[in-house]
């Protein structure tokens, strides 16, 4: 029960970043940084409304959990975003995808890797399945080397994203993993944007971007969280990053 669990939560997290790629290129004339710290704002409430419905009890974070946590909303969610938005100003989506699909090989690598032991050879076969499918799946397209490069360091936070979290499922849980990563990222966004000098570029974003904001913010950010790392933390990383 707790593997068939897990599949339908990667399942369903990974259609929803999946569908993310395209939403994404619906915002990239609204100031990046200020537009994610906006996202993350409104997905930090929305976790902690609803860790306050479910009283979920306070825990103190250790050191070590602190450390991790800061070190998955930089890379995870922060670099990976900023990374994602300028390949998609730089390649088409088809090849930012395909360079993105190939986290199963690497965190098929490196799981287990990180446990002290060897890479398991079937799921080694699966990932190299699910990478070759997902190029075919996408095609060709064009990218310059600044996308090429964007798209090689999203790929790299999307690995983060999930390998950063293993311990910590497994003393924090779901809900407390989003809702920290969350909260972090938003300073760090704020004081990136000030810096950046977004603030004089500021506007008020258009429909179809607040519509944009809207879906990553709430269903990717909340939602596809929530599910992404529930079936993580019952697969583990090399399974789950088969989906």
């Amino acid at each position: 029960m707790l593997t068939r669990s897990g599949v339908l939560q990667c399942t369903f997290g990974m259609v929803v970043l999946g569908a993310s790629v395209p939403v994404s290129r619906l915002v990239l004339d609204f100031p990046d940084l200020t537009g994610q710290a906006g996202r993350y704002t409104l997905a930090a409430l929305a976790i902690l409304a609803i860790a306050r419905i479910r009283r979920l009890p306070r825990m103190r974070l250790s050191i070590g959990d602190g450390v991790r946590l800061v070190a998955l909303a930089a890379t995870g969610l922060v670099l990976f975003n900023v990374l994602l938005l300028t390949a998609l100003r730089h390649a088409d989506p088809a090849v930012v995808g395909t360079v993105v699909g190939g986290t199963p090989l690497v965190l098929a690598l490196l799981g287990p890797l990180l446990r002290r032991q060897r890479p398991g050879g079937l799921l080694l076969l699966a990932a190299l399945v699910v990478i070759v499918g997902g190029a075919l799946v996408h095609g060709g397209g064009s990218a310059d080397p600044v996308g090429l490069a964007a798209a090689l360091g999203t790929l790299a936070g999307e690995v983060l994203f999930s390998l950063l979290a293993v311990p910590l499922l497994r003393r924090l849980g779901p809900l407390r993993v989003s809702m920290y990563s969350c909260l972090l990222a938003v300073p760090m966004l704020a004081v990136a944007l000030v810096v950046a000098g977004e603030p004089a570029r500021w506007r008020v974003p258009t429909a179809t971007e607040a519509a944009g904001y809207a879906y990553l913010g709430g269903l990717l950010t909340v939602v596809a969280f929530l599910a992404w790392y529930s079936g993580l933390n019952r697969l583990g990383p090399e399974r789950a990053g088969l989906f």
